[in-house]
């Protein structure tokens, strides 16, 4: 078996599967102040995600993981050299964690208040920045012949990535949105359904200039062409299935546009896992790969209990599959009406 290529097969399936199921969560944060107008509204969204947002991140753990294990020499590069962006998700990342946490720990406006604002930042620094890094990686680094990054925090911070950036915000306040409206009911349904056609057109736009960019200037394969092709149909589909109300296909498109546009990242840089502007300098599957004898019990591993994690982690969006309503969200004890006009006026 080819190992280094099937582990850098499953790196990309971990990226995706973190990006189409976290993607909505992050969604979900940045249209919190949109959505939710008053404390009930807020809940309801929240709840939307409350009992999957955790799991969805162990696929993060897991890619993270599993690239240190296979790909040692491209995770002490990769983390060297994005060290701050990469410290900057890290820290909305425990933000976020602990504005779910705490915010319905003390039954108090403002407190509340301020794990939302936790909330809505943990959920756009990541948006932002995975975009900029993976943009990073398809355009290609300043690597020195020791495969060490030598070109500064500012030359991350291109036209390129950036670009790379909001086309990633866009995509997930599409999706988030996508996601409300087929989890939820009333009027946050519609309201999300509205915000969905807006932001999959600005999506659309924004991710066909930034995936023909990345195809014309620093793609190594002449195949991903049709997943570019395959990105721009799934966004498409986004746009009819939500003006016809279709949520459930409005949102199958949606990640399968997330899908296609992580296998175009990885496959604009394939072979290499992190390219040099000098090539002799670049990271490949073979130079950056642990030993064999690694990756057979890694891929042993894999085997035995990926199906587990996928099994558990069906069954729970299984069990909460239903829509929710603001009739479902019951008051915080000690709530009154005049609390909820004071909430509602705060956002």
């Amino acid at each position: 078996m080819d190992l280094p290529l099937i582990w850098f097969l499953l790196l990309t399936i971990l990226w995706v599967g973190y990006l189409v199921l976290e993607g909505f969560d992050f969604g979900v944060g940045m249209l919190l102040p949109i959505l939710g107008r008053g404390e009930t509204e807020r809940r309801v969204l929240i709840n939307t995600i409350g009992p999957v947002w955790d799991g969805n991140e162990v696929w993060l753990l897991t890619a993270g993981g599993a690239t240190f294990a296979a790909f040692p020499d491209w995770y002490a590069t990769m983390f060297s050299g994005f060290y701050l962006p990469l410290l900057l998700i890290l820290v909305a990342l425990i933000v976020r964690v602990c504005g779910f946490e705490y915010r319905g720990k003390i039954n108090d406006p403002k407190w509340r208040a301020w794990w939302d604002r936790a909330l809505i930042f943990g959920s756009w620094i990541p948006a932002v920045l995975w975009g900029v890094a993976f943009a990073n990686l398809v355009r290609g680094v300043e690597l020195d012949a020791a495969h060490h990054y030598v070109g500064g925090f500012f030359a991350l911070l291109n036209p390129f990535a950036l670009l790379g950036g909001v086309v990633t915000a866009l995509l997930f306040l599409m999706h988030g949105s996508v996601f409300i409206a087929l989890k939820t009911d009333g009027d946050i349904r519609d309201k999300a359904n509205k915000l969905a056609g807006r932001y999959a057109i600005a999506a659309t736009v924004a991710a066909g200039t930034w995936a023909v960019w990345a195809q014309v200037a620093y793609a190594k394969n002449s195949w991903t062409w049709a997943i570019v092709a395959l990105a721009a149909a799934s966004l498409i589909a986004v746009i009819v299935a939500n003006a016809k109300r279709r949520e459930g296909w409005a949102f199958a498109a949606s990640a399968l546009a997330i899908l296609a546009a992580v296998v175009l990242i990885f496959g604009a840089m394939f072979p290499d896992v992190m390219p040099a502007h000098d090539p002799a300098n670049s990271l490949t599957i073979r130079n950056a790969s642990s030993e064999d004898y690694t990756l057979t019990i890694m891929t042993w591993v894999a085997v035995a209990l990926v199906p587990v994690v996928l099994i558990y982690q069906g069954w729970t969006y299984w069990v909460f599959r239903k829509r929710l309503m603001t009739k479902h969200i019951p008051a915080p004890v000690g709530l009154s009406p005049r609390l909820e006009e004071a909430t509602t006026a705060q956002h």
